[in-house]
């Protein structure tokens, strides 16, 4: 088997899929998006794709390697996320050419079904709490919610006081039987976060994400030993090279994305190192079927996995895109008390409608569409984070 071809595609809302051909019919799909940067990492799977064609796709880990490391210049979120997406391709043809699911050649299955997270957005706190009803009764056991908008490095007691509540409104609505996952999303800096989080204790976060941004992961440790509850980063770590700091400096999760670090292969690694440090998997996916079938491909075959994030219904996807929207069959996707069942199909197990790719990457491409991040400022002006 070789390979013809490698083809992407730029979509609403804010996904890049890849297809990778091969001259014995055997195709394979990946999602190398990057929000943001479609239009980029498209050039670079183009780059990437002179590599490939005519090459054997059942040879994924030689792949990798070449793919990540032939260039002088390596790593980074562009370069891993175009790799990411062409993983996940290869991993699909070699499970449809072998008539499996790919958990069944990453070991086969720890687990029959997946805990999966759902998002809410929302302001004020009537406003979340309402959201988090609404979770509740589509039968999900836990939900993710941003602390806040943009703050200050070191904002007013007000201020604090407005993310406590907003939490405790939603732990109101969910009681002390479902989860809460708190997302800082990089806005609050090291001094606010230890303000922040002994505050945030008495409403039993399931984890709390990216307290602080990755480029000051030095006060990471600092930040695990301010406070009980579980730490959580990764989604802006690109490879196992990326982790090893946070995981010397104690997180408890790690939320390595799939079509951001490196695919399936290195996620698959990401995991085994996390489990030397007694830390678990909550990957990153805010993203599209084909990202999400490769993170539940992942999540069967590790041993330390907690929950699974999915963006059906994520406010950042806004009107008339969503995560069924690709499939022939959305039924895999089909979500029963917040959990996942195992997919029993071939390769990642879902049925991508290539034509409804085809067509929706012909409309963004007639009217120049591509999503945003959106450019934040604080009240005198400078820069906030999103």
């Amino acid at each position: 088997m070789k390979i013809t071809a490698v083809t992407t595609y730029a979509v609403a809302p804010r996904w890049l899929f890849v297809r990778i051909d091969t001259d014995e019919g055997v195709t394979g799909w990946g999602e190398p998006a990057l929000e943001g940067r479609v239009r980029t990492v498209a050039a670079a799977v183009g780059e990437l794709a002179e590599l490939l064609v005519g090459a054997d796709p059942l040879r994924i880990e030689a792949h990798w390697q070449v793919l990540t490391k032939a260039g002088f210049y390596r790593g980074g979120a562009v370069l891993a996320s175009a790799v990411g997406g062409i993983d996940q391709a290869l991993w699909d043809i070699a499970g449809k050419a072998r008539g499996v699911p790919v958990h069944e050649l990453l070991g086969g299955p720890l687990r029959d079904r997946v805990r999966v997270y759902s998002w809410i957005g929302g302001d004020g706190e009537q406003d979340v709490a309402e959201q988090a009803a609404r979770k509740a009764e589509q039968g999900f056991t836990a939900i993710k919610m941003n602390a806040s908008a943009q703050l200050r490095p070191i904002d007013t007691p007000a201020a604090v006081d407005q993310v406590v509540r907003r939490v405790a409104a939603v732990r109101e609505v969910l009681g002390p039987t479902r989860d809460i996952a708190i997302d800082f999303h990089g806005r609050v800096s090291t001094p606010m976060a230890r303000r922040l989080l002994p505050l945030l204790e008495p409403l039993a976060p399931m984890f709390v994400e990216e307290p602080i941004l990755p480029e000051y992961s030095a006060n990471l440790a600092s930040i695990v030993q301010c406070t009980s509850i579980p730490i959580a980063t990764g989604e802006r770590l690109y490879s196992r090279w990326d982790f090893r700091a946070a995981f010397e400096a104690g997180i408890a999760v790690a939320q390595p994305d799939i079509s951001h670090a490196g695919g399936i292969s290195e996620v698959r690694r990401i995991a085994a190192q996390a489990e030397t440090h007694d830390a678990f998997l909550a990957p990153h996916c805010p993203l599209g079927p084909v990202a999400l079938a490769s993170a539940l491909q992942v999540d069967f075959a590790i041993p330390n996995l907690l929950v699974q994030e999915q963006s059906l219904g994520i406010h950042y996807n806004g009107q008339g895109s969503d995560l069924l929207d690709y499939l022939t069959d959305p039924a895999v996707f089909e979500y029963r008390d917040g959990w996942v069942e195992r997919p029993a199909g071939p390769g990642l197990g879902i049925e991508v409608d290539a034509k409804a790719i085809e067509q929706a990457a012909t409309w963004a491409a007639e009217h120049d569409y591509e999503w945003r991040t959106p450019i934040w400022r604080h009240d005198d002006g400078s820069l906030a984070e999103w």
